[in-house]
C-alpha cells in the first residue's frame, strides 16, 4: 500500500524513480565493465600462453 504523501508525493516519488534510475545505471556498468575487463584478462593470458 501507498502512504499519503500529501503535497509531497511528487518530490517523494520522483526521487524514488531518480535512485532506481541510478541504481540501475550503477549495476549495468559494473556488469559492463566486468565483461570487458574479463574479455581483456582473457586475451592477455592467450597473448602471454597462461591458460588457467
Amino acid at each position: 500500500m501507498m502512504p499519503d504523501l500529501g503535497k509531497y508525493a511528487d518530490a517523494v516519488l520522483s526521487a524514488y524513480a531518480v535512485s532506481i534510475v541510478l541504481l540501475v545505471a550503477i549495476v549495468g556498468l559494473s556488469l559492463w565493465r566486468g565483461r570487458r575487463v574479463r574479455a581483456q584478462m582473457t586475451e592477455v593470458e592467450k597473448r602471454t600462453g597462461r591458460n588457467g
